[in-house]
């Protein structure tokens, strides 16, 4: 019952906002300036059954995925070898800290001179995700209770162990907590590279053209539809970290 109460709610909270902007599109009266929720459907609809509509999503939507797989994988491992290595860890922060600091347009134009802008949405979310992941990955080990490693030490646990029943459950929260910013930030950086280096076959590239065009339904459009796949998207990472950690094989049978 509680479940149903909440799903009504969100859907009259959407609701509520489609009625304002229904209204905001009627009060400007330019679909120009305010393309209205029913035009931006139609402009869906029309998009949809096209072969380039599935080109342009298959292609970024591939790119910008490897690119946070890459920064997810990157940043797990250079957190856990940092936390292992003090003088690497020293090493990393100040190229963490410029990561996290510089502007995405600025990676973006060095990134069209080092790689082109094919693969410029791949590298740009990979700087956007790696710092992220970096450090919310340093700081979940970081909070692993030393009294549980003390107890890890006195009754010699195995490294696996250790890591399975002390390091992850401390860690995946922290994860979890990066990846639904990093998971954002990496569509919205990723998007905004493509309209900037507007390679072929790409949503960027219709976001542009639709900019060219002054066709506001169809870049809302495009815009439902990022927003639409960034949400896929992140509920299906979050639901992989939440995914059981296999307790492996039969050394971990037995007394600790």
């Amino acid at each position: 019952m509680r479940q149903r109460q909440i799903l009504v709610r969100r859907v009259l909270i959407v609701l509520f906002w489609i009625a304002a902007w229904q209204l905001a599109a009627m009060a400007i009266h330019n679909s120009i300036l305010m393309a209205s929720p029913w035009d931006t459907v139609l402009a869906l609809i029309r998009l949809v059954p096209t072969g380039e509509f599935w080109r342009s999503v298959a292609s970024s939507f591939g790119k910008i995925s490897l690119g946070f797989g890459s920064a997810f994988a990157a940043g797990l491992l250079l957190g856990t070898a940092a936390f292992c290595t003090p003088l690497l860890r020293e090493l990393l922060e100040p190229v963490m800290a410029l990561l996290k600091s510089v502007p995405v347009a600025s990676f973006v134009i060095l990134a069209l001179i080092w790689a082109g802008s094919a693969n410029l949405s791949v590298l740009i979310a990979f700087l956007v995700v790696l710092p992220i992941i970096y450090v919310n990955t340093l700081s979940g080990i970081e909070s692993t209770d030393q009294k549980l490693l003390e107890m890890a030490d006195v009754f010699s646990m195995t490294p696996w162990r250790r890591i399975r029943y002390i390091y992850l459950p401390a860690l995946l929260p922290w994860l979890k907590g990066g990846c639904r910013i990093a998971l954002g930030m990496s569509w919205k950086s990723g998007v905004a590279a493509e309209v900037i280096g507007v390679p072929d076959h790409s949503i960027g590239e219709k976001l542009y053209m639709s900019k060219i065009y002054l066709d506001t339904a169809g870049l809302l459009a495009w815009t439902l539809v990022i927003i639409l796949i960034s949400a896929l998207f992140e509920w299906a990472v979050l639901r992989l970290l939440s995914c059981p950690i296999p307790r492996g094989g039969s050394h971990e049978s037995g007394n600790p």
